[in-house]
């Protein structure tokens, strides 16, 4: 499950070791939205590209879960359901595991948020453990008005220098030029603004009953560590007979290839003891 702007991912090496991975497409991230326009290309018309509406506009974090849980209830026709989010994302995984927990066989958080005692990812953005974090790095690239166009719009093409170096340092800064804007070229311009005020509490009787597996990103500088043992420390509280299976990579809030490859072994790990 995608964070914030990711498009439809899934794991080549993981399907080469023998698993069945798909990635869900949420609702304005596909073909069938218009992300992509021709004043996000080359040269770009900045005031175009700030003045377009988008689809974005109205989609919320119920449109989300009810995406994933129509993959998860297909995906469960076939065999286990391992379900993975980052980021943002962790949000949705959340939400999906109260409406299905049954058709989910392990949860698995990669540096993402996961709601319990606090009500919404704006809630852990304001605690004393995400101080710090650098997500204002993207408001160098933000076009035009949210509340104009009904989303947050990044320009990731951006030749703006000062604006790439921090955000490299926000979210990857591991990686190598070539690698970071790769990174970027994925990225969709839009994203909701109402997901992160949605309330995304996995419940006790619900979500709670679902194993899971917490992978923290010890260099990420977005959800700080600290910020990633609040939300491990209380969804243990929430649910003391059923723990967070704990991991430590030495990942950035977006992974590197080789952070990446890291991560995959664990995943591969998870799946096999299914």
């Amino acid at each position: 499950m995608t964070g914030a702007n990711g498009s439809v991912f899934t794991d080549a090496e993981l399907t080469l070791r023998g698993h069945r991975t798909v990635g869900v497409e949420l609702p304005g991230h596909g073909p069938d939205a218009p992300q992509f326009r021709v004043a996000y290309q080359a040269p770009q018309d900045l005031a175009a590209l700030a003045a377009e509406p988008s689809a974005m506009a109205d989609v919320t974090l119920d449109d989300y879960v009810a995406a994933t849980v129509r993959t998860v209830r297909r995906a469960a026709e076939h065999g286990p359901v391992i379900l993975v989010g980052g980021s943002m994302g962790g949000a949705t995984i959340t939400r999906a595991a109260n409406e299905v927990p049954d058709l989910i066989d392990r949860l698995v958080y990669s540096a993402a948020f996961c709601c319990t005692k606090l009500r919404s990812i704006d809630d852990y953005l304001a605690t004393p453990e995400a101080k710090g974090n650098r997500f204002d790095a993207i408001i160098g690239g933000v076009v035009g008005d949210p509340r104009r166009i009904g989303a947050v719009r990044i320009n990731w093409r951006s030749a703006d220098r000062d604006f790439l170096a921090a955000l490299k340092e926000a979210l990857m800064a591991d990686a190598g030029e070539a690698e970071f804007l790769a990174m970027l070229n994925s990225s969709l311009p839009d994203d909701t603004l109402h997901v992160s005020t949605a309330d995304a509490r996995g419940h006790k009787r619900t979500w709670g009953r679902v194993p899971r597996t917490y992978i923290r990103h010890s260099r990420d500088r977005c959800i700080p560590p600290a910020l990633q043992d609040r939300m491990i420390a209380e969804a243990d509280e929430l649910t003391p007979g059923n723990r967070f299976d704990v991991h430590t990579v030495p990942a950035t809030h977006a992974p590197t290839k080789a952070a990446w490859a890291r991560i995959v072994d664990i995943l591969d790990d998870l799946a096999r003891r299914l």
